[in-house]
């Protein structure tokens, strides 16, 4: 099974250039973790709008996907930037190096863990990943934010433990 990604029309109709969220350091971060897993550049004349608009499922969208179906390298590529992007933050904020590991099986669950140290600041298991995305991006950046001040409360709290 493969998912097409949407051609840059619809993105326009997807996301608004114009959306505040797209100013925001995470989105500006999901950005670049998205380039930055991109080996043939096809990403570098897309704008921000452009580029996230993959990880915005409508209502829509998400019914023209399969209730049960396997992931395929463009959809795990999608959910390694979304934790790199996290990990990054955590790096911003405390100065700690964080690392994201993810784990799939071919039939789309697993889990994914952040460490700081010898701390684990993230752990979730995943299911059904060939579904993949948010509502909106405003969707997106909450739940980025919502792990984010997790994973940071963490290290506040064993400190000790994220510096080994």
């Amino acid at each position: 099974m493969t998912i097409e990604t949407a051609e840059p029309a619809t993105a326009a109709q997807a996301i608004d250039p114009n959306d505040p969220v797209l100013s925001t350091e995470f989105a500006t971060e999901m950005a670049r973790q998205v380039r930055a897993i991109d080996p043939y550049g096809t990403y570098d004349d897309l704008s921000a709008a452009e580029v996230l608009e993959p990880y915005v499922l409508t209502k829509e969208k998400k019914r023209e996907i399969p209730i049960v179906g396997d992931p395929d390298e463009i959809i795990v590529a999608r959910i390694q930037a979304f934790y790199n992007a996290i990990a990054v933050m955590i790096e911003k904020e405390c100065g700690l190096r964080a690392v994201p590991l993810l784990h799939l099986t071919h039939e789309g669950f697993g889990r994914v863990l952040i460490t700081v140290g010898k701390l684990v600041v993230l752990d979730r298991s995943l299911r059904d990943v060939h579904r993949f995305g948010f509502p909106s991006l405003s969707k997106m950046k909450d739940e980025g934010d919502k792990l984010l001040s997790v994973a940071l409360e963490l290290i506040g709290e064993h400190s000790r433990v994220a510096g080994l």
